[in-house]
């Protein structure tokens, strides 16, 4: 899977989709419009003694069909946009309005832990920060992604699949919806959500015509509701017709992306027997993969399995067949579905390890010199980005095998997960240190600031990139927060990054990640606008941050002009290497903000350029692969560890 093309085609289907909408709600005009002609008509003729008037719609003028066509226009845009505001709140408000509770880090369930384990895995290794879980209370076994991008993606899983699933099964549906996430799916499901609900309202208002109708007396003339019954039932009629084609829209869609979910999962897991066994299981047990939610239908599309029971299975079905799925995973499936006998199968599941975190335990240590990456992946770089391979899946679990437990444990709750991110920014300055110490004393509460104390003195043995990793894991701890801890944990982590009147590189980078992967969840964020096809467009901005790149891999100015002329020639663009400082970085800042305006077949370059540049050494330290990872995630392009050669 290519990330960057993946990118790209997630949104020209958007547009596609915004065309066909388009053409939907003309064709909804056209016909309400014949429609009120033909109520009109009926009910100006209805009763008449002089017969029928034929040329009665010609006397019509033609603001009256405008206003007609004006208010169809005005209908669906309402419903559409009430439909947005339901769902901007993104993952999390579609995970709650399919009634979804969330997991919290603490819990002690070991299936909940289990499942957590999984999808931590799983983000680290796919270099993006680990989202939150919703558990759907569903006996099915089903499971869904959501969100308008990875920042404020969650995943949702139903009772049933954490309850008949082994771990690699569902490593294998946990991968299938990480999936959706990297390549663009769940914003493209958002949006046929929002516009096929307004095709919809036009026969949620047929509907309330008809029962108005109903409710009426005849009076003397038993034809005078029939224009009417004429109007509601043929508004019905439009809407659900509506309805119909873009549901096959969104079958054709969802069908497609299943089939490259189902094949991305087997390249994330090393497994098609995981995922190849969950879909066996569906097949086999009884409640399937169908929900029971009201809301289910409408996002039917998001799911793992069919979620809907449809008797047009094959045509408005929102997945390939169950047997096509698993013979294009086990191409030498014998086609039969196991019997599920649930009671046995959760006997097998209680009986696994309840250490089966693969993180679990310190046995393994990291050497910062040990981080040396072949020359050749410069060229290969973007092959990884947004492609979790067996490297990256090791590396990440290397990384959090050998950091202390004390720490893991910090970033899985959320009084922890803000002592951690604190304890990250404390100066290495003893006074320095013990002067933020008193001020943190007189800003938070609940034994925050003595926990970051003793966090702190254990991050000592922790360099960049496993405070990185850490802190991508406390993504969902931080996330349990209410919007006004929120508020005050960012505003005490910016007066501790200020505190020594200078923001170091590190405190930077920290920077970038909490409000790239934390505040999409509690506000409301922009979508990035992609304004420049070309890195020629932005040639400028790729010099001040190659500059960077370059000024941070080295302390004498030869060997960064070198990185720096190395990653330049590797970007296709010509400028100048700036050695000038850049306070705070301000400069830095800026030219990412432009950068991350780039169209994803225009970034590979630039990603390219930027790991040429800490490359030009053949050698990149723990400190530079952080800085690294840190660029790519604010760029949009998550960048797993596969880049490390050895870890030991």
């Amino acid at each position: 899977m290519n990330f960057y093309r993946a990118q790209q085609d997630a949104r020209r289907k958007t547009w596609q989709l915004g065309l066909l909408f388009g053409g939907a709600v003309l064709s909804l005009i056209v016909l309400t419009n014949l429609l009120v002609g033909v109520s009109a008509f009926l009910l100006s003729n209805a009763g008449s003694a002089q017969g029928v008037d034929l040329n009665l719609l010609e006397t019509i003028p033609l603001e009256f069909w405008a206003m007609v066509s004006a208010g169809v226009i005005g209908v669906v845009g309402l419903a559409c946009l009430y439909k947005y505001f339901a769902i901007r709140g993104g993952g999390r408000a579609v995970a709650e309005s399919l009634g979804g509770t969330r997991l919290l880090q603490g819990t002690k369930d070991y299936k909940h832990k289990r499942l957590l384990n999984v999808v931590e895995e799983m983000a680290l290794a796919a270099g993006i920060a680990v989202p939150p879980v919703y558990l759907i209370d569903e006996p099915s076994i089903n499971a869904f992604a959501a969100g308008m991008g990875t920042d404020d993606a969650v995943i949702g899983i139903n009772q049933g699949t954490i309850d008949l699933l082994n771990r690699e099964e569902l490593q294998g549906v946990v991968a299938h919806e990480f999936s959706h996430i990297m390549n663009g799916d769940t914003r493209i499901n958002l949006r046929l959500i929002m516009m096929l609900h307004g095709i919809l309202f036009i026969g949620l208002v047929g509907y309330m015509i008809l029962r108005s109708t109903g409710h009426r007396r005849s009076g003397r003339d038993g034809n005078s509701g029939l224009p009417l019954l004429v109007l509601g039932g043929g508004l019905m009629a439009i809407g659900y017709g509506g309805t119909f084609f873009g549901n096959l829209i969104k079958a054709a869609v969802s069908r497609q992306r299943e089939f490259l979910a189902d094949g991305s999962a087997v390249q994330y897991t090393r497994n098609p027997q995981g995922i190849g066994g969950a879909l066996k299981k569906i097949g086999g047990y009884v409640s399937g993969s169908q929900m029971l939610h009201p809301n289910a239908k409408e996002a039917s599309h998001m799911f793992f399995g069919d979620a809907v029971q449809n008797r047009l299975a094959n045509f408005l079905s929102t997945h390939p067949p169950l047997p096509v799925r698993i013979k294009a995973i086990e191409p030498n499936w014998n086609g039969e579905f196991p019997a599920i006998d649930a009671a046995q199968l959760a006997q097998q599941i209680n009986a696994e390890n309840p250490l089966a975190s693969s993180f679990s335990g310190a046995t393994v240590t990291v050497a910062e010199d040990d981080f040396d990456v072949i020359e050749q992946e410069v060229a290969a770089v973007n092959e990884v980005v947004g492609n979790p391979s067996d490297e990256s899946h090791d590396n990440a679990l290397l990384v959090m095998q050998s950091t202390d437990s004390r720490l893991i444990e910090a970033a899985h709750n959320p009084l922890g997960a803000k002592a951690l991110a604190y304890a990250m920014l404390l100066s290495s300055d003893p006074n320095q240190r013990q002067q933020q110490l008193q001020w943190l004393a007189s800003q938070e509460q609940l034994n925050i600031p003595e926990h970051t104390a003793q966090l702190n003195s254990l991050l000592e043995e922790s360099d960049d990139l496993h405070q990185i990793t850490l802190l991508r894991a406390a993504m969902p701890a931080l996330k349990e927060m209410s919007r006004a801890q929120y508020q005050k944990f960012f505003r005490t982590l910016v007066d501790l990054i200020k505190s020594d009147k200078r923001i170091e590189l590190f405190e930077w980078v920290l920077h970038r990640l909490l409000v790239k992967e934390v505040r999409p969840h509690f506000e409301r964020v922009k979508a990035i606008r992609w304004r420049y096809a070309e890195l020629d467009q932005v040639a400028s901005e790729t010099c001040v941050l190659l500059s960077a790149l370059a000024q941070a891999a080295s302390d004498q100015t030869a060997a960064q002009e070198q990185a720096f002329t190395q990653g330049l020639s590797s970007s296709g663009v010509t400028g100048k290497f700036d050695a000038s400082d850049d306070p705070n970085f301000a400069r830095l800042t800026t030219a990412l903000n432009r950068l991350k305006q780039l169209a994803p077949l225009a970034k590979p370059k630039l990603i390219k350029a930027c790991a040429a540049t800490v490359l030009a050494d053949a050698n990149v330290t723990v400190a530079e692969g952080a800085l690294l990872q840190g660029v790519a995630a604010t760029l949009d392009c998550p960048l797993p560890p596969a880049i490390y050669r050895h870890i030991s």
